[in-house]
């Protein structure tokens, strides 16, 4: 008897349940069509208003309200302009809401010149307002005006600190006027308000960079490389910071990344195709470094130095052993240099005796040299700067060849020679190679050092 009793009220409790939510659910619905019908009864009331006078105020007051309130900006920027013209004739109307209002509606619709005069006219009544200092902070930073637009966001903040878009327009303000430690701790801020923000992390990694905490700048760099929108500007980032701390590798990749992203901006695109060729230069990849100069000519003709760069790293590209006398290791140099003394008398015995080096700038080759009909101590001195080799240079050449009681000296350079250094070789027993005649010499030392019977030289 106790469990059916406890089955019935079990039912009942039930059924009583199932009753009210049914009421309730009426009670929402209706209430719904009620607001619905209140709504649509307020437009339909000041519709008929309007196209009996379309400058009757309360009417659009009433429209201009349901029309912001439910964010249907193009109609409420319409209603609240109408309602801005209509001030000085109904001067009772709350000035400050219809300029405020307008002001923000425009903006919403990209009208920036009607709302910085709204809001500027809302703002002389009321000088404190969120909404009205946010927009106009927003404006001032359209306008580049960025230390008005670091006015308005602090306003903003006052009244509510916690406002994500807010912060982040402060933090952005404050890193145009290169004021980065103040624009950090805004932008994290609102970062963590808004973790979505590509564009905020990257002005954050900016910012790093910029108070030299490369060490965070470049991890949010990376993190950024894939982004659609702001990996190609990462890339380039990155791959800076990395050539910067000698990382050419990693530089590549970087680089190489940025390049395969899609719908680069052009400015960017030549700025990563240049910074990787210059990299490969310095990694002696001159192929890959002359086909990306030649993109980069192709984009702007007038782009840096890359016409420069083109004429003097084509050449080398078709020539390997010029490369290596300009640009290889100081051991592959020397080993270049004496297959040269080796090969330069035919038909001669030659025994190198001695070999000096000056740094990275230049070699002297002391050699023994043995004709059918003569027989001499020769110094060469090869050079390796392409500039113009002066006067002293060739002095200082001259000085060491009586030290070593050479008989003759043989001065070499990828250059040229200037016109004093000439003069002064006039007298003495000094030769000067230049550019023309070491790129002659070097097409042909192979086959020279092959007949003398030396080894290739060291690659």
């Amino acid at each position: 008897m106790s469990g059916l009793i406890s089955i019935l009220t079990a039912a009942l409790v039930l059924g009583l349940a199932a009753l009210f939510a049914v009421s309730l659910m009426g009670r929402i619905k209706g209430g719904s069509k009620k607001r619905t019908r209140s709504r649509d009864v307020i437009i339909r009331d000041a519709n008929k208003k309007l196209a009996q006078n379309p400058r009757d105020y309360e009417a659009l007051l009433a429209i201009g309200d349901i029309y912001y309130q439910e964010e249907t900006w193009n109609l409420a920027c319409q209603t609240y302009q109408s309602l801005a013209e209509l001030l000085t004739v109904h001067p009772t109307m709350n000035g400050f809401l219809i300029n405020q209002r307008y002001g923000v509606s425009a903006v919403k619709m990209n009208q920036p010149n009607e709302a910085y005069k709204a809001l500027c006219a809302a703002m002389s009544i009321k000088a404190d307002d969120f909404e009205v200092n946010y927009s106009l902070g927003t404006l001032e930073f359209q306008r580049k005006n960025y230390e008005k637009a670091i006015q308005h966001f602090q306003r903003a903040r006052i009244k509510d600190p916690e406002h994500a878009p807010t912060l982040r327009g402060l933090g952005h303000s404050l890193f145009k006027t290169k004021k980065y430690k103040d624009a950090l701790s805004f932008i994290r801020k609102a970062i963590d308000l808004a973790p979505d923000d590509k564009e905020s992390l990257y002005t954050l990694a900016e910012c790093y960079y910029e108070a030299n905490q490369t060490e965070q700048a470049q991890k949010i760099f990376s993190h950024l490389r894939p982004d659609p929108v702001m990996g190609p500007n990462a890339c380039l980032f990155s791959g800076t910071i990395n050539v910067n701390q000698h990382q050419p590798e990693r530089a590549i990749e970087d680089f190489e990344i940025g390049l395969r992203h899609q719908n680069i901006k052009p400015d960017i695109l030549i700025e990563l195709k240049y910074r990787l060729a210059m990299v490969y230069l310095k990694q002696q990849e001159i192929g890959r470094a002359v086909v990306l100069l030649k993109d980069v000519q192709s984009l702007n003709p007038s782009y840096k130095d890359v016409n420069a760069l083109i004429g003097r790293y084509q050449e080398l590209n078709a020539n390997k052993n010029l490369q290596i006398y300009l640009m290889a290791p100081q051991a592959d140099f020397i080993a270049l240099c004496r297959k040269i003394v080796m090969g330069y008398y035919q038909r001669a015995k030659v025994k190198i005796t001695n070999i000096s080096v000056s740094k990275n700038e230049w070699a002297d080759i002391l050699a023994e040299v043995d004709a059918s009909k003569w027989s001499d101590v020769v110094m060469f001195r090869f050079n390796r700067g392409q500039g113009s080799v002066g006067e002293l240079i060739v002095r200082d050449f001259h000085s060491h060849i009586k030290e070593v009681n050479a008989g003759k000296g043989i001065c070499v350079t990828p250059g040229g020679f200037s016109d004093e250094a000439k003069r002064y070789t006039e007298a003495r027993l000094i030769d000067l190679i230049s550019k023309e005649k070491l790129t002659a010499i070097l097409n042909n030392v192979d086959a020279r050092a092959a007949r003398m019977g030396a080894g290739p030289a060291k690659r």
